[in-house]
């Protein structure tokens, strides 16, 4: 079975009767995990009302090709290539004549000729209108073109007749929607994540912290993401670009990241705790700038809070993951993390080696984890990060499931 979560769906409405559908599709889909943007034609909106669908998918719905504010920034284009999938429910007979002639004259036909999503349609017409070989012959053109159906269902019809042609129930049209995705190994799975250094200030021009760059964990990011997982990323001070579909906590200091932790976790199934995270701090930090003085300086600091050790504990406790950075004994510094902080599983890196860990493209990485019968243990030799973190989400949800 597929998943919807995370992607997202532009819902096209057509006027026929079936648009009244149109709401509790989106609410279906948006059960699902899924984003939801609506196009209605004209004919729809003589069926149900934009306000309807805009208060439901909680964003504008979209209906004129040539709306100004839209067209400055090329509104059509941008829908086609925001969109993950293309869903036309109801697809009328005139919907499905005008895609299968190539048309562009409206918004719904401009961006189904502009996006590379995969489309789906969920017909909606009278039963003779369905049987009619122009029908048909539409249809086989737009299925050799690639295009995905869903119905019709046949029954009792609103004119009456009775047989094919009625659109399909929403629960249907949805499924249909989430099984042309591959199935996520984390799908409806709420995963936090810590990442890159956090800074403790020395005064207002000076900090303690180290050479994380966060590449890992937004790998990691990256990859729950395509997992299907919900993601919220609490993030120190990095250079970099925050992954598509991510939410992002932005903090400084050790102890504002565990505030947004702590916050966190009543939402969450997994915790990856891959921040380096400042093992101590200045036990007080001047409101001015420090000046010389002398040849010497001393620093008085004081222990950080323990973030993983505080996520363990918590009565909450969720699936938890720690990162252990090590230039020594790799192996043994890593159980001994594992088991001290009550670890599901920790990923243990040497960052002695420069060619790996902090700053580079690259990793290698031991990963240890608790189970049943014991101990496990996967070595993986040097990739980019993005590899490793695929191997890690992975392993992550095998463990999971078992």
């Amino acid at each position: 079975m597929g998943h919807l979560n995370n992607r997202r769906v532009l819902l096209a409405v057509c006027g026929g009767i079936a648009a009244y559908k149109s709401a509790e599709l989106v609410r279906k889909l948006q059960d699902s995990g899924a984003e939801v943007r609506v196009i209605m034609t004209r004919g729809a909106q003589e069926f149900i009302t934009p306000l309807t669908l805009q208060a439901l998918s909680g964003n504008t719905v979209h209906h004129s090709l040539l709306d100004e504010e839209a067209e400055r920034g090329m509104g059509h284009i941008e829908l086609a290539r925001w969109a993950d999938l293309m869903l036309i429910a109801p697809a009328t007979a005139d919907c499905m004549a005008r895609l299968a002639a190539g048309r562009a004259d409206d918004l719904l036909t401009t961006v189904a000729l502009a996006t590379s999503a995969p489309m789906l349609l969920a017909p909606a017409m009278n039963q003779q209108m369905w049987k009619d070989l122009a029908t048909q012959a539409n249809l086989a053109t737009l299925v050799e073109r690639g295009m995905h159906f869903a119905g019709p269902d046949s029954g009792e019809q609103a004119c009456g007749d009775i047989g094919p042609g009625r659109m399909l129930d929403p629960v249907a049209i949805a499924e249909s929607a989430a099984s042309l995705f591959k199935s996520g190994a984390l799908a409806g799975q709420r995963v936090v994540i810590t990442a890159g250094p956090t800074r403790e200030p020395l005064d207002p021009v000076r900090y303690i912290s180290n050479h994380s760059s966060g590449k890992m964990g937004y790998a990691l990011a990256r990859a729950a993401i395509d997992a299907g997982a919900s993601v919220q990323l609490v993030s120190g001070p990095v250079a970099l670009a925050v992954p598509d579909r991510v939410n992002c906590h932005s903090v400084g200091t050790a102890q504002e990241m565990l505030d947004v932790c702590m916050t966190l976790l009543e939402d969450c199934d997994i915790f990856i705790g891959c921040a380096a995270v400042a093992d101590y701090r200045p036990l007080s930090a001047c409101e001015q700038k420090i000046k010389k003085s002398s040849q010497e300086m001393s620093l008085q600091l004081t222990r950080n809070p323990d973030i993983l050790a505080s996520v363990t504990s918590h009565i909450a406790k969720p699936f938890s993951v720690g990162f252990a950075a090590e230039t020594e004994n790799l192996r043994e510094h890593a159980l001994g993390k594992l088991e001290r902080k009550g670890l599901n599983m920790i990923v243990a890196n040497d960052v002695s080696d420069s060619s790996i860990g902090f700053n580079s493209e690259n990793n290698a990485a031991l990963l240890l984890w608790r189970e049943a019968e014991g101990n496990g243990e996967l070595n993986v030799e040097q990739c980019s990060k993005d590899v490793l973190a695929g191997i890690i989400i992975s392993k992550i949800a095998h463990l999971r499931r078992a």
